[in-house]
């Protein structure tokens, strides 16, 4: 055996504060590693060490072999934890690891080669008789081959990169005159992913659910399963809320795929954690003899925790244990399920637009306090940039039945306070109360079909708007406990009735209102929706973040936050935006229907059009990838290309001016 006395940590954020955490409490000492945009995050606080290994793009910093193992030499580290994501499922960087001296917390180079290609994968779980879904996994690559494959094989298919994970490179095709574009498209994303466009054809499975089996191996020739998780909420392939156990599974498919997940394991002699992905038939519900193996992440999952809460093991100390060639530390007769867990992923992304991913500083976060596990790489102050994932925190709820669990995890996420960027809370909060999903009910589509609904943003009331409009306003002093004295607030303003106009950004448009006073605690607020007659707010209290008024006789609380850019109010489960107005409206940064502008900074993968081509309304003109994530940008409207200002790898700021269509002709 290996003792281990200081490992590395080779990432960043949520999942290298996570492993520091384990290291301390085992008494082991950490190094982290940092690009020049990460210099001031958590894990450089939290780590013993911390070595800054280069700029902020992740290819010439995280992923950067000779950086990484540099730092581990200066600091000297005895192992490398990968983390998830970055280098942890790259054998070339394992072999490196191990011929430094060091000790890599994970799989052997031969087993990540053994699943890194799906293909061969699926060859190889064939050869150990574990079921995989019908489909086309072979060399050639040519888009005849391809498609014809795919017409053998019946539409829907699925397009999948047989390198990496993680949805990239995938396309769902109903139709054969569709295939050539979606090819291309998961192509381009799958090299820009994982540095390999090949890809492989399977069968869509109609009503599938993404059930996957945590497996654990040892270098002694143990593997063992920790059950099952239900991944099966996803939005574009990439899973929003995961559970474990997943519901309604019936034992005797909970044990043919565990033993499935065994058998994978011990065909490439495995040695760590990994979890192996299935796709399950539920069109007549979940059924033993319906399910089939999709891929193998040789890796720790992001998910992870949902397992470590229903078995109640750490699974980052059985990694590091491992690797230090102790055998595994329980047997599978050891291991039992105790209650449910649900984990929900909260992103700095806007699901009213498309899920967009988004940017800024997180001028206030809070998490709710009480019996809930929050994971997070980032706090208060913090930046979300666009050069890695916008993953802000995981919130993990665990309790006795699976209702409880999703009534916790609602809460939790109601609960928890975000300003300086838009995200995915309400969304995440109405996913949990949703009818099907909270039934039981759910497939990999389920989002998808109840978008509309779990998208729908609840508009702020009269009264909340207008106390956000008093708050920019900057009129209310904080409360000190005592009465706001005429000293306090001036003799104009304690006898006058004084106005202010404040604007704010509503719905893109740069809005007026009116506050005035009509008391020391007493406003009237008036414009925009709030009409002429206005909303009348008594009794208004600051103390904090904290707010109280009262209107129409009925008291309120609430708490408020104020930022350079917005003014955020959470009442009741639910977080209100008013975003104070920039330079330039959002009809403005359009163009008036005339422009095709960058939403936020990015590379340019892919110009569409040239100058002087025609273009109808929604014909893509422009495709460009912002964190990790594949944009195509359409023409506004019908018209002719004046000019286009960018070309393939071109990087753009948020905002930036892409193509340009004539001026429509005016009507005198």
């Amino acid at each position: 055996m290996t003792a281990i006395r200081k490992i590395l940590i080779a990432n960043r954020g949520e999942i290298a504060c996570r492993v520091i955490r384990t290291a301390r409490k085992m008494g082991i000492a950490t190094v982290a590693v940092y690009s020049e945009a990460d210099a001031g995050a958590l894990h450089v606080e939290m780590a013993d060490e911390a070595v800054l290994i280069g700029p902020a793009a992740a290819s010439e910093s995280y992923l950067d072999f000779d950086a990484v193992l540099d730092a581990a030499r200066r600091t000297g580290a005895d192992a490398v934890h990968p983390g998830y994501g970055f280098l942890s499922e790259n054998p070339e960087f394992v072999e490196r690891v191990e011929k430094a001296g060091l000790v890599f917390i994970g799989p052997s180079a031969k087993a990540i080669r053994a699943m890194g290609l799906k293909d061969a994968a699926k060859a190889l779980m064939e050869k150990a008789k574990v079921p995989v879904v019908p489909g086309y996994h072979g060399e050639a690559q040519d888009l005849v081959v391809l498609a014809g494959k795919a017409n053998e094989i019946g539409f829907p298919v699925l397009i999948k990169a047989r390198a990496g994970g993680g949805g990239k490179g995938m396309r769902k095709v109903d139709r054969q005159e569709d295939f050539p574009a979606a090819l291309s498209s998961a192509r381009r994303e799958a090299k820009a992913s994982f540095g390999d466009d090949r890809v492989l054809v399977e069968k869509y499975v109609a009503t599938p659910r993404h059930i996957e089996i945590q497996i654990f191996g040892d270098s002694h020739g143990n593997a063992v399963h920790l059950f099952e998780r239900d991944c099966s909420a996803q939005r574009r392939h990439q899973k929003v809320i995961e559970e474990a156990p997943a519901p309604d599974m019936p034992e005797d498919m909970r044990e043919a795929m565990g033993r499935a997940a065994v058998q994978a394991a011990r065909a490439i002699d495995y040695a760590g954690a990994g979890t192996v992905e299935f796709i399950a038939d539920a069109s007549e519900g979940l059924r033993a003899d319906r399910f089939w193996f999709m891929e193998m992440n040789t890796r720790l999952q992001v998910e992870h925790p949902v397992t470590e809460m229903i078995t109640g093991l750490d699974l980052v100390e059985w990694q590091i244990r491992v690797a230090s060639g102790e055998p595994l530390p329980l047997a599978q007769y050891q291991l039992s399920i105790n209650g449910h867990a649900v984990e929900a992923r909260i992103y700095a992304e806007d699901a009213e637009k498309g899920f967009l991913p988004a940017v800024g500083r997180l001028a206030h976060l809070k998490f709710p306090d009480g019996d809930i596990r929050v994971d997070s790489g980032v706090r208060s102050g913090d930046e979300i940039t666009p050069f890695y994932d916008p993953m802000i925190a995981k919130v993990i709820a665990h309790a006795r039945t699976r209702t409880e669990a999703l009534g916790k995890l609602a809460g939790a996420l109601g609960r928890t306070e975000i300003a300086g960027t838009v995200t995915n809370t309400a969304f995440l909060a109405r996913l949990c109360r949703d009818q099907d999903f909270a039934s039981g009910r759910l497939d990999t589509g389920l989002i998808d079909r109840n978008m509309e609904s779990l998208t729908a943003m609840a508009p702020a009331s009269e009264p909340i708007m207008a106390l956000a409009v008093l708050a920019a306003s900057g009129m209310v002093l904080p409360c000190s406990g005592e009465p706001v004295s005429v000293a306090e607030i001036g003799p104009f303003e304690a006898w006058g009735t004084p106005e202010r106009e404040v604007r704010l950004e509503l719905d893109g448009m740069d809005t007026a209102f009116r506050v005035a006073r009509e008391g020391a605690e007493a406003w009237l607020i008036s414009g925009g929706s709030l009409g002429v007659e206005g909303v009348r707010l008594d009794a208004v209290r600051e103390t904090g973040a904290d707010w109280s008024f009262r209107t129409g006789g009925v008291s309120q609380q609430c708490r408020l936050v104020r930022s350079e850019t917005e003014i955020v109010v959470f009442h009741e489960g639910v977080t209100h935006r008013f975003s104070r107005p920039k330079g330039l409206r959002a009809e403005d940064l359009a163009g008036g229907g005339d422009q095709v502008v960058s939403m936020m900074p990015g590379i340019i993968k892919q110009v569409l059009v040239a100058p002087g081509q025609e273009v109808r309304s929604g014909e893509p003109m422009v495709i460009m990838e912002a964190m990790k994530m594949e944009m195509t940008l359409s023409a506004p409207r019908d018209g002719t290309v004046s000019e286009v200002m960018v070309s393939a790898g071109s990087q753009v700021a948020d905002g930036a001016v892409l193509a340009v269509l004539e001026e429509e002709a005016r009507v005198a």
